[in-house]
C-alpha cells in the first residue's frame, strides 16, 4: 500500500509540474486566433506587463496609443488605440493577438511576439548575415501573460 501511495503522490506531483511548464511557441493551440490556455500556467503580472508596453521587445506604444500610459512620450498611431481593449476582446483573444496577431488578422503589421519558425530570410540583426542557431521569440511565455494581464485592466469603466 505504501508503494501505491508513493506512486500516486509522484504521479500527482509530475502532473502538477508538467501543467506549469511553458508551452513552446510552435506548440501553441490557436482557435480562430485565440489561445485559451495560459502559456505558462502562471498568472500574468499586470505591472510587469505595463512596463513591457514601453520597454524591450514589447514596446507596444510605438504603434498603439494607451491613455493609461499618457506619461510616456511618442505613442504610435499605426495600430488601434488600446483604451478599452479588455471590453472588446476576451483574455484568450488578447493572448492570441499578442502571441501572433497574424493568425487572427492576416496581413497585419503587428509582430508575432511568440513565434520561432516560418520566417523568410531571417537575418542576424544588421550584419547582413543569416541567423544561426535557434530563434528565440520576441517575448517569453511569461511576458505574454504579463502583457495580457495588463491589457485586461484596460476597460472603459
Amino acid at each position: 500500500m505504501t508503494r501505491l501511495t508513493a506512486f500516486v503522490s509522484a504521479t500527482a506531483l509530475f502532473a502538477t509540474v508538467a501543467a506549469a511548464e511553458t508551452i513552446a511557441p510552435q506548440d501553441v493551440d490557436y482557435v480562430d486566433g485565440a489561445v485559451e490556455t495560459s502559456l505558462t500556467g502562471q498568472p500574468g503580472d499586470p505591472e510587469a506587463g505595463a512596463v513591457l508596453m514601453n520597454k524591450g521587445a514589447g514596446n507596444c506604444i510605438a504603434c498603439h496609443m494607451i491613455s493609461d500610459q499618457s506619461q510616456l512620450q511618442f505613442h504610435g498611431e499605426i495600430g488601434p488605440p488600446l483604451d478599452g481593449v479588455a471590453d472588446r476582446w476576451s483574455e484568450a483573444e488578447l493572448r492570441g493577438i499578442v502571441a501572433n496577431a497574424k493568425i487572427m488578422f492576416e496581413g497585419t503589421m503587428m509582430p508575432a511576439f511568440y513565434k520561432v519558425d516560418g520566417f523568410t530570410r531571417l537575418g542576424d540583426a544588421y550584419t547582413g548575415e543569416a541567423h544561426e542557431g535557434e530563434v528565440e521569440p520576441l517575448l517569453t511565455g511569461q511576458q505574454i501573460e504579463d502583457v495580457v494581464a495588463y491589457l485586461m485592466t484596460l476597460k472603459y469603466e
